[in-house]
């Protein structure tokens, strides 16, 4: 007789970046099954939720009270309760909240899965055009402390690099890359993917500074992404060189 299989208690499930089309059918099945949904901003789940014609209780769970929150929901798992986590936009975890929960269900032995979906550095990097064979996901640049240092880190990257940014810092963010990275390194910023203004410009650092300075207004959510820095491959060494030949 087939061992029962172990219960998953917690799912993360990724929700799509704009259009709403952009979820799949194991994700709405999830959603549609779990006790409890925990939501980043209960309002704009509950509009997805709404769109996709069910009805569950939610939590609020987000970057301001995870560490309040997680102790009475691993009580709740405890019991049995199954719960998804959904952040506004994307794979809960990737930027937003969601390890510190993941972590501690895996400390207890609580089965979590993770389904695949909506990431928007994924399409911001393929329609870049910049190598995506290696690359390295930087998140969000410290706004203070410690900028300055990951900036001068990021000199020596040879990998694309993929950074999330707001409207009100991308163009702050895009003049210092230009100065510890070069005013020529090509760079691609993509916003609003998936929606209907969806926008991607591709130039050097210093033409895409200037492009969003000029601008009365940006709005969406930021991918910026950086080509790493060329390698600088040693010129073929003459076979000669060192040759004993008679002149």
């Amino acid at each position: 007789m087939a061992e029962p299989q172990e219960k998953t208690l917690l799912y993360l499930v990724p929700t799509p970046i704009g259009n709403l089309e952009d979820i799949t059918l194991r994700a709405i099945r999830v959603l549609g099954e779990v006790d409890t949904v925990l939501a980043e901003d209960t309002r704009t789940s509950g509009r997805l939720l709404l769109h996709l014609n069910l009805k569950k209780p939610m939590l609020s769970y987000h970057l301001h009270n995870e560490h309040q929150q997680v102790q009475r929901l691993l009580e709740r798992l405890e019991k049995g309760e199954t719960m998804a986590l959904v952040s506004d936009a994307g794979t809960p975890g990737i930027s937003d909240p969601g390890f510190l929960l993941v972590r501690e269900c895996l400390a207890r032995g609580f089965k979590v899965e993770c389904l695949p979906g909506a990431t928007a550095f994924v399409p911001a990097l393929l329609k870049s055009g910049f190598g995506a064979e290696r690359f390295t996901f930087e998140g969000f640049l410290p706004v203070k402390k410690g900028r300055q240092t990951r900036l001068q880190e990021l000199t020596q990257e040879h990998r694309t690099m993929i950074f999330y940014e707001s409207p009100h810092r991308i163009v702050k963010t895009l003049e210092q890359l230009a100065e510890v990275l070069g005013p020529e390194r090509p760079a691609s910023v993509s916003r609003e993917l998936t929606k209907l203004f969806e926008e991607t410009v591709t130039a050097p650092l210093t033409e895409l500074a200037a492009n969003f300075a000029a601008r009365a207004a940006i709005k969406g959510e930021i991918v910026l992404v950086v080509q790493g820095r060329k390698e600088e491959r040693p010129a073929k060494e003459d076979r000669y060189k060192n040759d004993d030949r008679d002149e």
